[in-house]
């Protein structure tokens, strides 16, 4: 159940990628780069959403909270299929990004209440389990519904996606965190709480290093259908990003099983080298015209499996390190360092999109810019 609320951020993303031709054909023929931002309004939402769920889920309980993003998500998914310009679209999507927040992170609470240690771990090792999984399947049930319904389609099956969930959690789990244990809603603890996460240096640049990190993930997110479509993959689309995520998802099990040995640091700064390595040689190659030839595709497929296998081994160090001393105010401090991380990527993936130019170009030169600087960032914080 948990799985599947959590899930609701990466179905939400990647089932929609299919649908960019068609979404671009109906509201922005004459530039189709526009229909990307179907991607990064959902994230602005999402981002903006991140900061309050937390600490209202610590004064009304998780189940209320969650229940109402729900609520949230499907409104905002129901608009969305009668929008009839692209901003209207937009604003829809801002609408569920902010409902699925209450799923992404209250549902990470609520697991924290009925575990500790061991246990823990455990369930929450499962539910990144079927995060992972969900990236590579999602474009496939997305283009299954579009077949039926057009792009329409795709945001009805979002409506079934949290019907489900909701549904579930109102008929199997009861609130977790009992009326004693709540915190009343008062700003100054909040804002306290903000200026204590923001005055750690390290805090700071860990926080910088994951917006570029989330930056340049989304940002070939955005570009993944059209950039795949430059190389005449159309009709696999969805088969063929599936084993990229398949491929990029084994960066998680290589960090479980070495991260004991090899430390978070370690580990994180040096998937950022590896993506300069690697985006440097793919920087080379777009320039000079080598993945425009016949078998350039390949090069292009190669080069983003490398992208998502370093967010597999960088996001949850990183976190871990940003809350190494929050632990007395965790839930606050996960609200702030996950809205600013994703709301500063929207400002980075956001115009990269809008750059692209049937090239891998754009995204490969932003993403070695943001590989580097984070890469500079890491060697400046504390081990």
């Amino acid at each position: 159940m948990l799985a599947m609320l959590v899930a609701t951020v990466a179905y939400s993303i990647d089932s929609m990628l299919p649908a960019f031709p068609e979404i671009a054909k109906t509201f922005s023929p004459d530039d189709p780069n526009r229909a990307q931002l179907v991607l990064t309004a959902f994230m602005l939402g999402m981002g903006g959403g991140t900061f309050i769920v937390g600490p209202l889920s610590d004064t009304f309980g998780r189940r209320p909270i969650i229940l109402l993003g729900a609520a949230i998500y499907i409104a905002g998914s129901v608009a969305a299929v009668y929008a009839q310009t692209l901003e209207a679209l937009l604003i829809a999507r801002v609408v569920q990004g902010l409902g699925a927040s209450g799923a992404r992170i209250v549902s990470m609470a609520l697991v924290r209440d009925l575990y500790a240690g061991r246990e823990m771990a455990r369930v929450t090792s499962f539910i990144m389990m079927i995060f992972i999984l969900v990236p590579a399947l999602a474009p496939s049930i997305g283009a299954v519904f579009i077949s039926f319904a057009g792009w329409h389609g795709v945001f009805w099956s979002f409506v079934g996606f949290g019907l489900i969930g909701v549904s579930w959690l109102f008929l199997r789990q009861p609130e977790t965190l009992p009326p004693e244990r709540r915190r009343p809603l008062h700003l100054r603890p909040l804002w306290q709480a903000i200026k204590e996460v923001l005055s750690d240096r390290n805090v700071r640049f860990y926080i910088a290093i994951l917006t570029l990190g989330f930056g340049q993930m989304f940002a070939l997110l955005s570009s993944a259908q059209q950039l795949f479509a430059a190389h005449g993959v159309t009709e696999n689309f969805a088969l063929w990003f599936a084993a990229m995520a398949l491929l990029a998802g084994t960066g998680t099990i290589f960090n479980i099983k070495f991260v004991m040995t090899l430390g978070m640091h370690r580990i994180a700064s040096g998937a950022y080298l590896m993506q300069i390595v690697s985006s440097s040689i793919m920087f080379a190659l777009a320039w000079s015209g080598v993945t425009e030839a016949a078998n350039g595709f390949y090069f292009v497929f190669a080069w983003a499996v490398t992208v998502f296998f370093m967010a597999g081994v960088t996001f949850g160090n990183l976190n871990a390190l940003a809350m190494q001393k929050l632990g007395h105010i965790a839930g606050m401090a996960a609200s702030v360092i996950t809205a600013i991380s994703t709301l500063g990527a929207v400002a980075i993936a956001a115009p990269v999109g809008l750059l692209f130019d049937g090239t891998p170009r754009p995204i490969v030169t932003a993403t070695l810019i943001c590989s580097a600087l984070a890469w500079l960032m890491m060697k400046r914080t504390e081990r």
